[in-house]
């Protein structure tokens, strides 16, 4: 449950962060006042949503590529900011994290989907990064990613 309230946070955090026009101007001393309005105390879930938002806006350019090349008939500009940011996430985690099983990160992105966009939205996010998952393992033969998907 701490990591599920870990990416919440992170999504809150992204979308505000879009929303201002302002993930270009990332610091972590905003951060920490997000963490502060929101009264986060669990260092916990603080520090996986630190992991989370720094490293999905570290490689935007990098997750947003991917994004855009497995959305079929979707620009990324296109798409509501709350999916553009819970796909963010979760392309991280897949690419990026190997603490984090490969289905368990879709599966969290397609809650977040549930929780707190449209009713399709769900099915959108699954597809993409089903997608994203299929086109990374056939591209990369000895990562996490795939040593995840033989257990």
């Amino acid at each position: 449950m701490k990591r599920r309230k870990a990416r919440e946070l992170a999504l809150a955090f992204l979308y505000q962060m879009e929303i201002r026009d302002e993930l270009d101007r990332f610091r972590e001393d905003i951060l920490t006042e997000f963490f502060t309005e929101q009264e986060i105390k669990d260092e916990e879930i603080a520090g996986f949503t630190r992991i989370l938002v720094k490293g999905t806006i570290q490689n935007l350019p990098f997750i947003d590529s991917k994004i855009s090349e497995c959305s079929i008939n979707w620009s990324l500009k296109r798409m509501p900011y709350i999916d553009r940011n819970i796909l963010r996430i979760a392309v991280y985690e897949l690419l990026f994290l190997d603490t984090v099983p490969v289905l368990v990160s879709i599966n969290e992105a397609i809650e977040l989907a549930k929780k707190y966009s449209s009713k399709d939205s769900s099915k959108f996010v699954n597809g993409i990064l089903h997608r994203i998952k299929e086109e990374y393992a056939r591209k990369t033969k000895d990562t996490p990613l795939m040593e995840d998907e033989k257990k």
